[in-house]
């Protein structure tokens, strides 16, 4: 795989099996370039700490896909809104938790505005149909006031290990397709 892709993992982070971690792997098997970004205090994220390491991570690695999960969804939207980013060529918005989120621990992340732009050329909102964070009806809403694609996974729950997304190959297919 010769593009370049970045992992942004939510909160509690995305160790095996999750699916970012499974797909890392998978990459780098196959000689890609990856970086698998473990923030800092996975269990209790700081807005401000999580910020400056993305952008640390985007700047220095300059990657050309960025995939976010859950909670880097936000913190994709809070960069958006705070810097001024390179352009990536490809964007996923995997299970983005609820614009409205009240989770006690991520109160500094909520609430959020949609961003006016999301820096890349070309982007994939991939929900899920009981997502226990975002209902079928806000993701629509997400989806329509970004102006992107999304793709809705029927019972995926989270789309994280839980919810039996260790390995996700149709992810793998979607990025060597990328490179074709």
């Amino acid at each position: 795989m010769r593009k370049k892709v970045l992992l942004l993992h939510g909160w509690g982070g995305s160790d095996f099996p999750h699916w970012q971690s499974w797909l890392a792997g998978e990459l780098a098997k196959d000689y890609g370039c990856v970086n698998f970004l473990r923030f800092s205090d996975v269990d209790e994220p700081k807005l401000d700490v999580w910020l400056r390491e993305a952008k640390a991570a985007l700047d220095e690695f300059r990657p050309d896909i960025v995939i976010c999960h859950s909670l880097a969804n936000t913190l994709w939207f809070h960069l958006c809104q705070k810097e001024e980013l390179r352009e990536v060529e490809k964007l996923y918005l995997v299970a983005p938790p609820s614009m409205e989120c009240d989770i006690k621990e991520l109160q500094e992340f909520f609430p959020i505005q949609t961003p006016q732009t999301l820096y890349a050329k070309e982007a994939l909102l991939i929900s899920s149909s009981n997502d226990p964070y975002m209902t079928e009806d806000e993701a629509t809403k997400l989806q329509s006031e970004l102006g992107i694609d999304m793709k809705v996974i029927q019972n995926g729950g989270h789309l994280n290990a839980q919810s039996g997304y260790g390995e996700w190959p149709w992810m793998l297919s979607e990025l060597k397709g990328l490179n074709s």
